[in-house]
């Protein structure tokens, strides 16, 4: 029996999950899990990435105490980056939520416009892309003495193998990746004075870059999106959510759409393993879970179901709006999005649910007017599959039929990146 370990962290957890192949189905089992969440630091968003590592490390530990690996592999959230001078950090490392790059967006547009972009990489606007914080990074000075940056997993990786490497799917969601040639884009680097030696050849999902303690180290998709699209059991092509701190709702395209619909739309076109992921960030479960901690720490999911079961709350915020990414109170936020304001807690679970469900047509409305086809079902997956109201108001108001799996799908598709790479291997 073979067996490959999937690293999956996400911006509230990571989980260790080791899988194997057995009469004829995939078969996983959890090994360790680990919270995440970001820290604050002399007033600035940031992540514990020496925790982080702590935490990788103790989980391949305990997966070789169980079983042999084949290989492993790293996926996390995007954008994200350590500084590097040589092999030293430079700390730290900014969390996306942080608010630092205000001042570098609009001087970033006087150098080479929005619309200019979007033409060339097709990646939508979020004020943490890549290409905001590198900016952000230069005018503080920071870039002086770097010699370049890693994104998040290829940095555990890097801890672990001694090898820097830059996976494709994972640059791609920065705003800085040509959608035509794969490649970083010259022009964009140029016009904002990064340095060249920051920004190496992309490597495809399946490489195999070292070892550590004798097991491969392989890039999956390293986007936990990229990979998340993976694990979906998909029959035929059709749009997905995948649900989580986000809600990444897309649909696998051939091609990049950079035309002005898109841009408007605010769709991104992000790398997948040999398709484009035409798609869009939407707030998700972030809502509900500051909303949680803020207003009932002390209830089950379960015991909130029955508040919002209770409640008749009829009103909407945009889920979208940025008053939600990264408010001192989401109660407070909510509040002020509102004409009436939501008297229990049910009213606010109520609210952001059907929030969601409304963010998931619109969304759903663009995507199929943007790519000229017409979708019957949608698939769901992720920790935010469970959630019941939330799938029922989608399929109620969207018309399409709604299929949810509450798997682990980006960890399947981690380890279903690794088994086909061995099995091409084997195959040759």
């Amino acid at each position: 029996m073979k067996y490959y370990l999937a690293i999956d962290i996400g911006a509230s957890s990571g989980r260790h999950i080791v899988g194997w192949e057995e009469d004829g189905a995939l078969h996983t089992r959890e090994v360790y899990r680990f919270p995440n969440g970001v820290t604050e630091r002399d007033g600035h968003l940031t992540w514990d990435m020496e925790g982080l590592l702590a935490h990788v490390r103790q989980g391949i530990d305990l997966a070789l105490e169980s079983c042999e690996l084949e290989s492993f592999s790293i996926d996390t959230w995007a954008v994200d980056y350590v500084l590097l001078d040589g092999s030293q950090e430079i700390w730290p490392c900014y969390a996306y939520r942080d608010s630092r790059t205000e001042a570098a967006i609009p001087q970033v547009h006087e150098k080479i416009p929005f619309s200019r972009l979007y033409r060339k990489t097709g990646i939508q606007f979020q004020p943490f892309n890549t290409i905001y914080q590198l900016y952000a990074d230069k005018l503080a000075g920071r870039l002086d003495r770097a010699c370049g940056f890693l994104l998040i997993p290829e940095y555990l990786l890097y801890k672990l193998t001694g090898v820097k490497s830059h996976e494709y799917t994972n640059a791609t969601t920065g705003g800085m990746v040509s959608a035509e040639s794969g490649q970083y884009d010259e022009e964009i680097l140029h016009a904002l004075g990064f340095p060249k030696r920051f920004f190496k050849s992309l490597q495809q999902p399946g490489t195999v870059i070292g070892r550590y303690k004798g097991v491969k180290a392989v890039l999956c998709a390293t986007h936990d999106t990229a990979s998340a699209v993976e694990g979906i059991p998909m029959e035929n092509n059709a749009p997905y959510i995948s649900s989580g701190t986000w809600s990444l709702l897309g649909v696998k395209t051939a091609k990049p759409l950079t035309d002005e619909a898109s841009e408007q739309a605010n769709y991104s076109n992000e790398g997948g393993v040999g398709y484009n992921r035409y798609q869009k960030n939407i707030m998700g479960m972030w809502l509900v879970n500051r909303l949680k901690d803020e207003l009932a720490p002390a209830l089950s999911f379960g015991e909130l179901d029955s508040a919002v079961a209770a409640s008749h709350y009829d009103g909407l915020v945009d889920a979208n709006d940025p008053a939600f990414l990264a408010p001192k109170s989401m109660r407070t936020a909510f509040d002020a999005a509102l004409e009436k304001t939501p008297e229990t807690v049910g009213d606010y679970f109520r609210c952001a649910y059907r929030s969601l469900a409304a963010s998931y047509k619109t969304a759903l409305e663009e995507l199929e007017r943007n790519t000229g086809a017409a979708y019957d079902r949608l698939y769901i997956v992720g920790g935010g599959a469970k959630n019941q109201f939330v799938n029922e108001e989608t399929r109620r108001i969207t018309g399409k039929q709604v299929i949810a799996l509450p798997i682990e799908a980006t960890a399947l598709g981690n380890l279903k990146i690794q088994i086909q790479m061995k099995t091409a291997k084997e195959d040759a």
